[in-house]
């Protein structure tokens, strides 16, 4: 099976590049911006034409879109997360290889969902920021383009390689700091965040299986469970042999709740009028809650999590140790 992995270079696909190329059935080719990339090219920037030509000669079974961002302004989301996407669909269409189109998705395309609700698939998409309108808009081309084509929509993805400033990544670092300097407490803010933590080597699982798969449509890659980030910062504390306490700051008012308001708080050392900096926004505006159904995996994919936070937690960590 010849697969074209597109974004290999990024935290979900290095992932997703591990997995193909251990399956001996699978031949890959990866497509990217950077020097390592078997192909070099620009999705927000080059043509669906010289895509389309590039399809026609390599010819691959199926296509797996892993790239984009989630940093920028308005204008940076939407070239590398919508534009590229269109640019995709629109070569897919063009080329005569027929295949098909793996796209990843996030959790942030649903927006706020009620506490202690699952989303599902059928759900009605409200992005509380422009990553997730971005995203949203990506998923609605592919579902429109008439492509065989499925979208997993991973909910929090954790585990090694996690982003430094990430919600997990920050708390592994202010560890660090902490373990680092003889630290015995730790302040913290804005952990009663609730969250789908799915570890990136059970995502890298899914695009597997759905590029083996029929399935098309939605479908949502996340563990069915949501956890409280001050459940996080404890099982992070214990696997990390941090003996000092976790001290938690008041949220201030009106972070607890809507769209893009749950928020993450460091502090790190106080400015000479003794203020603590302002707290970091967790990115997706999702608010303070989010979980998964995940029947439609565990039915058209067949794939369940295998991986648990406590592990996810421990690759992190370890990641962060070796800094210190």
């Amino acid at each position: 099976m010849r697969v074209l992995l597109i974004g290999a270079n990024g935290y979900l696909g290095r992932y997703v590049a591990d997995r193909l190329l251990a399956d001996p059935a699978v031949q890959l080719t990866a497509l990217g911006r950077g020097d390592d990339a078997d192909v070099r090219f620009d999705l927000a920037s080059g043509s669906p034409g010289a895509l389309t030509r590039f399809l026609d000669a390599v010819h691959p079974g199926v296509v797996v879109n892993c790239a984009g961002t989630t940093r920028g302004g308005a204008r940076d989301l939407t070239r590398h997360n919508t534009v590229a996407v269109a640019t995709v669909c629109e070569s897919l269409r063009r080329s005569s290889c027929g295949a098909r189109l793996v796209h990843l998705g996030c959790a942030s395309e649903y927006g706020p969902s009620q506490p202690g609700s699952s989303t599902a698939e059928d759900a009605v998409p409200r992005p509380g920021g422009p990553y997730g309108v971005s995203k949203l808009a990506a998923t609605e081309l592919v579902l429109g383009s008439g492509l065989d084509a499925v979208v997993l929509r991973v909910f929090s993805p954790v585990g090694p390689g996690t982003p430094a400033g990430s919600p997990l990544g920050r708390l592994a670092e202010a560890m660090r700091r902490a373990m680092q300097s003889g630290d015995n407490e730790l302040k913290l803010g804005g952990l009663g965040v609730q969250r789908d933590f799915v570890d990136v080597r059970d995502v890298a699982r899914a695009v597997h299986a759905a590029s083996l798969s029929a399935a098309q449509g939605v479908v949502n890659i996340g563990t069915g469970h949501a956890v409280r980030l001050r459940e996080a910062a404890a099982l992070l504390a214990r696997v990390a042999g941090f003996g000092g306490s976790l001290h938690e700051l008041d949220t201030a008012p009106g972070l607890a709740g809507g769209p893009g308001a749950a928020r993450l708080a460091i502090p790190g050392p106080a400015s000479e009028h003794g203020a603590v900096p302002p707290a970091y926004p967790y990115p997706d505006g999702c608010g303070s809650w989010q979980q998964a159904d995940v029947r439609t995996a565990r039915d058209r994919l067949g794939w369940r999590p295998r991986i648990g936070l406590e592990e996810s937690l421990a690759d992190i960590w370890m990641e962060a140790a070796c800094r210190i």
